[in-house]
């Protein structure tokens, strides 16, 4: 993985810097951001710190933390590299790795939450939970810092999605806009949904209470699911009802929302 990481990193800063020439006005943001830098964490970090930075927090203070975590845990980076892979392989509109690192808020959000997380999990709630409330702000995305989150993950676009405090998410997972992984709202405790790996949750999904999307399942785009749904099948409408099985062993990497397979 360390292997992968600068791999990634050097493509990176190779895309940026082909930018930074043929695009000179955005010369002086893209060295600021990337090519300043001499590890992925450091521009990583310095990219959500200038993004998440208020007038009671400054951006500088926020880097060094999020340095800090990833210093202290380096599965941080890692995962951050391996999210990256999978919105350039899974997302028809990305070309290169540069520009969801620069611009997309649905990964931007998910490596907040990561350092959330691991604030999180260090008995640093209070400032976990400022920056679930700034990731809110300023990209539209609010996950819980106590969630559980795979790697391989790519939420597309991002904005509105809703995960909550005890939702687990797999590895290699795909999560479009507006969904949510919420509680009923009358339970306590271990509440919300559990999101095994290489599922594809579509657009507008209401995924709710403590239920089990299986391995490789498909949730159509604004279902409602409130019950159990078993691995490679496909559930839609609203409440959510098998609709038919799925012959992939991970529908997050093909992204087809097509719901015509037989049952």
């Amino acid at each position: 993985m360390a292997e992968l990481k600068q791999k990634i990193w050097k493509a990176l800063r190779q895309e940026v810097k082909t930018e930074a020439e043929a695009e000179p006005i955005l010369a002086s943001f893209l060295y600021s951001v990337v090519l300043n830098h001499q590890s992925f964490e450091e521009s990583l970090s310095f990219l959500l710190a200038s993004k998440l930075a208020s007038p009671t927090i400054h951006s500088i203070t926020l880097r060094d933390v999020m340095v800090k975590a990833h210093k202290e845990d380096e599965e941080l980076a890692l995962a951050g590299v391996t999210d990256l892979v999978a919105v350039r392989e899974r997302d028809a509109a990305c070309r290169g790795y540069s520009q969801p690192f620069l611009y997309f808020k649905g990964y931007q959000s998910l490596q907040v939450y990561r350092v959330a997380h691991h604030l999180w999990k260090h008995n640093r709630q209070s400032l976990a939970l400022h920056l679930q409330s700034r990731m809110s702000e300023r990209f539209g995305v609010d996950i819980h810092p106590g969630a559980k989150i795979g790697k391989g993950v790519m939420f597309d676009h991002g904005m509105g999605i809703v995960i909550g405090e005890t939702a687990v998410v797999e590895d290699d997972v795909s999560i479009m806009h507006e969904v949510t992984l919420g509680g009923t709202g009358k339970h306590g405790g271990d509440r919300h949904p559990k999101v095994r790996r290489g599922s594809l949750i579509s657009v507008g999904a209401k995924i709710l209470g403590n239920i089990e999307i299986g391995a490789g399942a498909k949730v159509g785009g604004g279902a409602v699911v409130l019950s159990n749904v078993a691995p490679h099948t496909t559930v839609a409408g609203i409440p959510a009802k098998l609709v038919g099985k799925v012959h992939s062993s991970q529908p997050s990497r093909d992204m087809d929302q097509n719901f015509a397979e037989d049952i």
